[in-house]
């Protein structure tokens, strides 16, 4: 049952993931893609609002699974991260690389802090 909730909840960040990118990059000009870093620094948030949630107020490993594993699994994206970071690089746009990687892995733990500590309160 528990694999089923994960798989269901990941369908549904995967969803939101697609509508949230779009809404991003069709109000966006240029190649940066901003959907992608801002759809993985909000997930690495709601992440570490879960394993807070879990470490310091007692949240279930039931839901905890499916929102961190499933939900943010679903919504987040490495392998699209990856790519658009060498399309930019393969088309000549080093800096622009070079920001996506360093800007979405900063902002990502960050996110992932604040998240962290927001559970705290």
């Amino acid at each position: 049952m528990l694999t089923l909730a994960v798989a269901l909840a990941a369908a549904g960040g995967a969803v939101l993931r697609y509508v949230g990118d779009q809404l991003v990059q069709h109000r966006t000009r240029g190649d940066f893609p901003y959907g992608t870093w801002l759809i993985n620094v909000s997930g690495s948030f709601v992440l570490g609002l879960v394993v807070g949630l879990s470490a310091h107020h007692g949240l279930d490993a039931t839901p905890a699974i499916v929102i961190g594993a499933g939900l943010a699994g679903g919504f987040t994206t490495l392998s699209t991260w990856a790519w658009e970071t060498v399309a930019l690089a393969e088309s000549g746009e080093l800096l622009e690389a070079a920001l996506n990687i360093i800007g979405s892995v900063a902002a990502g733990l960050m996110a992932a802090a604040a998240g962290l500590a927001l559970a705290l309160f």
